[in-house]
């Protein structure tokens, strides 16, 4: 990946060298991300993973989340529409990391299966407050395709799909969700659809 990137800077190169230099690219991150899940699947079955406890800037998570959604929904021609609802802290002890693991995974998939003129809406909403504790609730909407109601139940079983067909038009692994849900209920939290 890191050579492609430094081939991808030669301002010498030939339209069609750039054309497959980026193809080159984008299948290598996408092998990447299939070992990353594999390997976060095998961490949370086998019990070895382990969540950070760091103090974070969340409205720095958030603007992180958001520049790279918005770009995504951008290159297809989405409108990506991100909203904090009332007030938050400024500050939170977590996982950063595996926060936006989780958000970003929910949001990308939202625009992986939503054609333009779509829309994705991301809303953050901070309740349930105590002198331990802040209870944070993000919503995920889209205009996409959706899934039938039978498959529901299944969207967080690792290596799920709707269906062939969908697989062959949109890739993945059918593990994201899977993981997605692990690392939201080692969060202490819940994921519903």
């Amino acid at each position: 990946i890191g050579l492609d990137n430094i081939a991808l800077r030669d301002p010498n190169i030939s339209p069609h060298t750039r054309d497959e230099l980026e193809k080159i690219g984008s299948s290598a991150r996408h092998l990447l991300s299939l070992i990353n899940d594999i390997l976060d699947m095998s961490r949370i079955e086998s019990g070895r993973m382990v969540l950070k406890e760091e103090e974070f800037s969340f409205k720095e998570t958030i603007d992180q989340i958001n520049t790279i959604v918005a770009g995504q929904c951008d290159d297809k021609k989405l409108i990506y529409d991100s909203r904090i609802l009332g007030e938050t802290d400024e500050y939170f002890i977590g996982d950063p990391l595996r926060l936006r693991q989780i958000i970003i995974n929910i949001l990308g998939n939202a625009v992986k299966f939503t054609d333009p003129p779509g829309t994705v809406t991301f809303t953050v909403v901070q309740s349930d407050d105590t002198a331990e504790s802040r209870m944070l609730h993000f919503t995920m909407k889209d205009t996409g395709v959706g899934m039938d109601e039978a498959f529901l139940p299944k969207l967080f079983d690792p290596f799920a799909q709707e269906d062939a067909t969908t697989t062959n038009r949109y890739g993945g692994s059918g593990l994201g969700m899977a993981i997605t849900k692990n690392i939201v209920e080692l969060m202490n939290g819940t994921i519903s659809v």
